[in-house]
């Protein structure tokens, strides 16, 4: 996911294996003594439907807060086993989670809270954090031997995924670092208003309500950022300073040409609810985004800092550290993966120079960069053109993933263009999932700005990470999930999710990808991007860099227009560490395949080894190792 937004229902369960379900009686009795028998085995039947050694039948939350459902889990003797008493907190978990942040709620398609937005206030956060700190905690309260083999694995990466969050929110203040040109919240408030259905009164009401709650939302961002400027914890400037003009061009002049009337744009009927909408762009979402404007073009911007690296700000060093092992999910050092990256780069640089060499290429690899880059036949003219291709490639690669995949999600996708109002400062393409339980597509948006930096050879490698087999595949397989706890359908581990999108760009000989060596070398060309990353991300915020030095390396060492290294180089200033997660996560990947292919040999079927590696969802490194371990043992026991 080239430019990712990062995210993160209560059923008390009966007690197993019980029912309280009553039987019925067909017939009338008379008899004294079976009747007094009855209803001494019903009195007793209904004891053990009340108690069961000590520990209550069900499980009946308070309808309390969140810290009183909690106090009521971490009791077990509110409970008649330890699984039901980890499933009632996971679903608690997914609840909560849904209940903080409405914005994934409707990331995932989870209805009831369309009509809200999260509350990033310094309030808000808080909060948030308290209650992260509590279900950290919770690690403590199970015991691993009292525990189902698939509650130690779900306990595991609940663990994880918790314990990540807290670990960086606790220590560092990530609130302060949420605006930047790439991926700043500004511009996920009209991508989710796009992303909410439409399909029924109730939704569109609740689009409503979302519009209304824009202004208080932008101004919890100013009072954010302002509380960042007090405490010294701003973004480098190079990284905001498009924002006001971003911020501009979500102000439509004409209310019916707001990228927020877009819902109601083709609607027919629903007249009144129209003018509603018209009515809140052009008294309260234009000018408290003017406002929003003229505040980071006035008070922001300028007490922006001019250093580059997480290190220059308070406990920075222990803050990137931090970011490397929650974007990672390893306990790899800034200089291991530094040492990773300048390997990984010798090592693809002379692949390129024999795919240079097959293409009887008269120069060396510069020349040739320069040659990609600039001759015409490897450029469309038009924006839709180059949207009419990439859906092309998709087209090609659909039929022919049953060769390698067992299990393919229903959700469809499709390709859209980057909005005109981001397309300047976001990098080349991104992906957006969709729900089945909302009706909505996902879709893998294509950036169309400046056409002569967007070239044919990167398209196929670019779709399959974007696309299918990458993102689309991998996350809406996630989301369909079946008999697992409901918050594992919702989580993203980067070096997962951006691992298995890279991984699938090696996978483009075997779809009938790369055919001619332009492609091939497009897709080398996007593997040393994700090294060079490892080089730079390091270099940046541990070791530094000036923004022009890694400029510098990444133009020496690969293919890309220098638009696209520079808002790259931006982004990785702007998101420190989460650029590390592509080629770690792909390595893994990689070596767990090898390892597979040599131990079965002949018994290796991709096809199985891909539906172990997604099978489990979005989860850790550490987990999926042990997931694939696992699976080669069986297939080895099943051989002998």
């Amino acid at each position: 996911m080239e430019n990712s937004i990062s995210i993160i229902q209560l059923n008390i369960p009966l007690m197993n294996g019980l029912s309280t379900r009553q039987p019925r009686y067909k017939r009338y009795i008379t008899n004294q003594k079976i009747m007094k028998n009855t209803l001494l085995f019903l009195s007793l039947a209904l004891c053990l439907l009340t108690t069961n050694n000590g520990h209550a039948q069900e499980a009946k939350l308070p309808n309390g807060t969140i810290t009183e459902k909690l106090s009521y889990i971490k009791d077990s003797k509110n409970f008649n086993s330890e699984s039901e008493r980890l499933k009632t907190l996971f679903e608690v978990f997914t609840e909560n989670q849904i209940e903080a942040s409405p914005i994934m709620a409707t990331f995932f398609g989870k209805p009831g809270y369309n009509n809200l937005w999260d509350d990033i206030s310094p309030a808000g956060t808080k909060n948030k954090l308290a209650i992260l700190q509590i279900f950290n905690e919770s690690k403590d309260w199970f015991n691993p031997n009292d525990l189902t083999e698939a509650d130690k694995i779900n306990l595991n990466i609940f663990n994880r995924s918790v314990g990540d969050q807290y670990a960086l929110n606790s220590q560092f203040p990530q609130q302060y670092l949420m605006i930047s040109q790439i991926s700043g919240i500004h511009t996920l408030i009209p991508a989710i208003i796009q992303m909410m259905p439409t399909n029924s009164p109730k939704a569109l009401e609740d689009i409503i309500a979302r519009m209304e709650g824009i202004p208080q939302l932008i101004q919890n961002i100013e009072i954010t950022l302002s509380e960042g400027i007090k405490m010294g914890i701003v973004m480098p400037q190079n990284t905001v300073v498009q924002v006001p003009e971003q911020v501009k061009g979500m102000i439509a002049e004409t209310p019916t040409e707001s990228i927020f009337y877009t819902p109601f744009a083709k609607m027919e009927g629903n007249e009144a609810l129209k003018e509603k909408a018209v009515t809140l762009i052009a008294k309260s979402i234009n000018p408290a985004l003017e406002r929003f404007k003229a505040f980071m073009t006035d008070t922001y911007i300028p007490n922006t800092r001019e250093s580059y690296g997480i290190s220059d700000l308070p406990n920075g060093t222990a803050w990137y550290n931090a970011l490397i092992k929650y974007h990672t999910t390893t306990n790899l050092t800034a200089q291991e993966i530094h040492d990773l990256g300048l390997s990984e780069v010798a090592r693809i640089k002379l692949e390129m120079e024999k795919v240079k060499s097959e293409l009887n290429f008269d120069g060396d690899l510069a020349t040739f960069n320069t040659f990609l880059k600039e001759d015409p036949q490897f450029y469309f003219d038009t924006p839709e053109d180059l949207l009419s291709a990439y859906r092309d490639i998709c087209k090609k690669i659909d039929p022919v993933l049953p060769q390698l995949f067992g299990k393919l999600p229903r959700l469809p996708y499709g390709v859209k263009r980057i909005p005109a109002y981001e397309e300047q400062a976001t990098t080349t393409a991104y992906y957006r999932p969709g729900s089945l339980q909302s009706g909505i597509a996902g879709y893998f948006f294509a950036n169309t700005y400046k056409l002569n930096t967007r070239p044919k050879w990167e398209m196929e490698a670019l779709t399959i990470h974007e696309a299918v087999p990458g993102h689309h595949l991998q996350i809406a397989l996630a989301q369909e999930l079946e008999n697992v706890p409901e918050f594992r359908t919702m989580l993203f581990f980067t070096a997962f999710v951006e691992g298995w999108g890279l991984y699938s760009e090696s996978l483009g000989p075997e779809l009938g990808m790369y055919q001619d060596g332009y492609s091939q070398y497009g897709q080398l060309t996007y593997e040393m991007w994700r090294a060079i990353r490892l080089v730079v991300d390091t270099g940046i915020h541990a070791f530094g860099w000036s923004r022009q030095e890694a400029i510098d390396y990444f133009v020496t060492n690969s293919g890309k227009n220098e638009n696209d290294i520079t808002v790259e180089i931006d982004r990785y200033i702007a998101d420190p560490g989460q650029a590390l997660a592509y080629k770690i996560g792909e390595l893994k990947i990689k070596e767990l395949r090898k390892k597979s292919e040599e131990t079965l040999k002949d018994q290796f079927d991709i096809r199985a080894f891909h539906d172990v590696v997604l099978g489990s969802g979005t989860i850790p490194l550490n987990v999926l190792e042990d997931n694939v371990n696992k699976w080669i043992s069986s297939q080895n026991a099943i051989k002998n």
